[in-house]
């Protein structure tokens, strides 16, 4: 969830819209829109036009090993029919040091269209001032066109209308803004992030910051990513939230986010919690928008879920969004995200995915995700949610974790695969274990025999056979490292169960629980 912060044009200057001949014809239904790793999506805010839903999102370039948000431009997605899966790809519409003058290139982070009353599209877009000597440089900058694929120019050639030091000082990061222009013609925008929400009232010109700036509370967890939006009377707000732990309704991870909400009786508030639009999905970020597009509501979101997909390589999705209106005020129905369709999975010899999986630190701490030992993911740069892991200020000697079948299976391999940021022999950190081996229960637990060797090498599986055993319940058995005074902690990405023959293999919902071995 951390955000991680790292030519000069003239003032009028115009980014360049696609052409006919950059656009992309798409037409395969279902999750992710752009599905096939080529070209990235994230931070989808989706607005209606000219009889179309229309999506723009940044885009995201990093390398599959780099933990950072690399996003120089924006892009724009459009159909006339969410259900037939035929979109229209606009890549390249607008990049941030091509539209402000006084902007860094790059960091083309989370922002919106709206249509003025003007009939014009205004564009609210988070960028970094290239010369500003504020603590933390990212701005919101507005600019207009008259169609959405542009061409753009700055609304605001003076510079930002919200940074840290217009139009008042604020200590936040300025980006994620939200606008809405309500049915009294009255405009409100609404930015934050690292769990700091504001608002204020801008002028009827889109542009003008007419104040005062407002605190906004009562949103458990919020995090980042603010979406207003207004229905029946009564205004919405969508946001990242990361109140995390084991029987959080948000998260147990936090570094993961789900979309949490809450609803007001006007645009400013008092705003008040109302529960999880959508849970955590399989990029640890979150980002929500909504419309409503002839007659259905929709939420779009971003996902891991492409082709060489990953947390800084995400994906916009788009699913109906439901209301329940026989409580007051309408409750949102929790999104359930939907996957284009995928082919039947490959028998293997690894049955994990069907395990219940568990550890002697369960539940465990809110960095880490016990889910991701079973969700045959590894990753050359994790995250600590893409691991299982113990780390605490105290350390024991050893720790196990284990896997429960519903049903007596047969083993006779398994692999781990051990992440370290200390060496072996380290009491400190994440270290390499120092030992480990397996059991499986039989009326008791019980090394498995005959075992081929236990490597304790990081970055690769490590692979271990031994004479078959049939049981409910097999344990890894990790000591520790030690420096001779305190232990280091464990980590391992993804752990496999392999049983003699490969067959189809059912993958198990992490709240499907299994019965104790006992």
């Amino acid at each position: 969830m951390i955000r991680i912060l790292a030519a000069v044009l003239g003032a009028t200057a115009l980014a360049a819209p696609a052409t006919a001949q950059e656009a992309r014809e798409l037409s395969i239904p279902g999750n992710p829109i752009l599905a096939d790793g080529d070209y990235y999506s994230a931070d989808p805010a989706p607005f209606v036009a000219d009889g179309a839903l229309w999506i723009v999102a940044g885009r995201d370039q990093a390398p599959s090993d780099v933990n950072d948000f690399v996003m120089s431009e924006w892009q724009l997605l459009r159909t006339e029919d969410p259900a037939s899966g035929k979109w229209t790809h606009y890549p390249a519409v607008a990049r941030p040091a091509n539209i402000f003058a006084w902007a860094e290139p790059d960091r083309a982070y989370a922002g919106q269209i709206v249509q003025g009353a003007d009939k014009r599209y205004y564009f609210y877009a988070p960028v970094m001032e290239k010369n500003s000597d504020a603590a933390d440089r990212f701005a919101i900058g507005v600019a207009v066109a008259d169609r959405p694929t542009g061409p753009w120019r700055d609304a605001h050639p003076a510079g930002p209308i919200i940074s840290q030091r217009v139009p008042v000082a604020n200590d936040i990061q300025n980006i994620d803004p939200t606008v809405l222009i309500d049915d009294d013609g009255k405009v409100y925008i609404y930015w934050g992030t690292f769990g700091k929400l504001r608002g204020m009232e801008l002028a009827r010109d889109m542009i003008t910051p007419k104040g005062p700036e407002q605190k906004v509370e009562g949103l458990d967890g919020f995090f980042e990513a603010p979406w207003i939006m207004k229905r029946k009377g009564t205004y919405y707000m969508l946001y990242a939230g990361n109140k995390a732990g084991p029987t959080s309704d948000c998260t147990p991870a936090v570094y993961h986010a789900c979309i949490a909400y809450g609803s007001a009786p006007s645009p400013l508030g008092p705003w008040t919690y109302r529960g999880v639009a959508l849970k955590p999905v399989s990029s640890t970020t979150s980002h929500p928008g909504a419309v409503e597009f002839e007659g259905q509501w929709y939420m779009a979101y971003h996902t891991a879920d492409a082709a060489g997909g990953g947390h800084f390589r995400r994906s916009v999705a788009l699913d109906k969004m439901e209301w329940d209106d026989s409580v007051s005020p309408a409750r949102i129905r929790t999104v359930v995200p939907t996957l284009r369709p995928q082919p039947a999975p490959v028998p293997s010899r690894n049955i994990a995915r069907s395990a219940w999986a568990t550890a002697s630190n369960y539940p465990v701490p809110v960095q880490f995700w016990i889910k991701s030992l079973n969700d045959g993911i590894t990753k050359s740069a994790p995250l600590p949610p893409d691991m299982w892991g113990s780390w605490t200020q105290s350390n024991p000697p050893r720790q196990w974790i284990e896997y429960r079948w519903d049903k007596p299976v047969t083993l006779n391999a398994s692999r781990i695969w051990f992440w370290n940021d200390q060496p072996a022999g380290s009491g400190m950190g994440v270290a390499p274990p120092a030992a480990w081996h397996l059991e499986y229960w039989q009326k008791g637990w019980k090394p498995v025999r005959g075992a081929s060797g236990y490597g304790v090498a990081t970055g690769a599986y490590q692979e271990v056979s031994f004479r078959p055993v049939t049981t409910r319940c097999l344990r890894a058995v990790m000591d520790a490292s030690t420096d001779g005074k305190t232990h280091a902690a464990l980590a391992v990405q993804e752990w496999e169960a392999l049983a003699p023959e490969a067959a189809p293999v059912r993958v198990r919902g992490q709240a499907e629980a299994a019965t104790r071995c006992n």
